[in-house]
């Protein structure tokens, strides 16, 4: 299964792989991890999320290990949204109304905009965006990307999809 975590660490060296540790002992695939050093918690501590697959079972003990460890485990969610892709987007992104082009996918119920970057060079100017959609599967994800296209030829924004 899918997990999110939202751990803190303590802002000390070696803390990242003293978190990350039992997650591969216990047999999870790490995904991905946002360390965030520059970043400090009210309590002076370091966020990070975690994205990991693992046995469902073995999620208790891989929280009291981490516990254990000074490690402080804010939130735990499992994925819903299984599968992700990244496109390109090109064009008046942000003149166009961009809560409208995120709402498209948003509103589906199977799959939702997760992640946003975008660089505006000028006013005048077209913006580029990078947009990471999620969705519960393949099926999913392929349909949003479909709507999505379709939302977006109508503003005049170019997609650029993975092949």
């Amino acid at each position: 299964m899918k997990i999110a975590m939202d751990i803190e660490l303590q802002d000390i060296p070696g803390q990242l792989v003293l978190a990350l540790e039992p997650v591969s002992d216990l047999g999870g695939n790490i995904l991905s991890v946002l360390h965030e050093r520059d970043k400090k918690t009210p309590s002076g501590r370091i966020p990070v999320e975690l994205v990991f697959e693992m046995d469902e079972k073995k999620l208790d003990r891989l929280v009291e290990r981490l516990k254990e460890r000074g490690v402080k485990v804010v939130r735990i969610g499992k994925e819903r949204l299984k599968e992700s892709m990244v496109v390109l987007l090109i064009g008046h992104i942000v003149h166009s109304d961009v809560r409208d082009t995120i709402d498209c996918i948003d509103r589906t119920g199977f799959a939702e905009v997760v992640g946003l970057s975008l660089s505006m060079p000028g006013v005048a100017q077209k913006s580029s965006a990078s947009l990471t959609l999620s969705a519960i599967g393949k099926k999913e994800l392929k349909e949003a990307l479909h709507i999505l296209e379709r939302t977006v030829n109508k503003k005049g924004i170019v997609v650029i999809s993975p092949i």
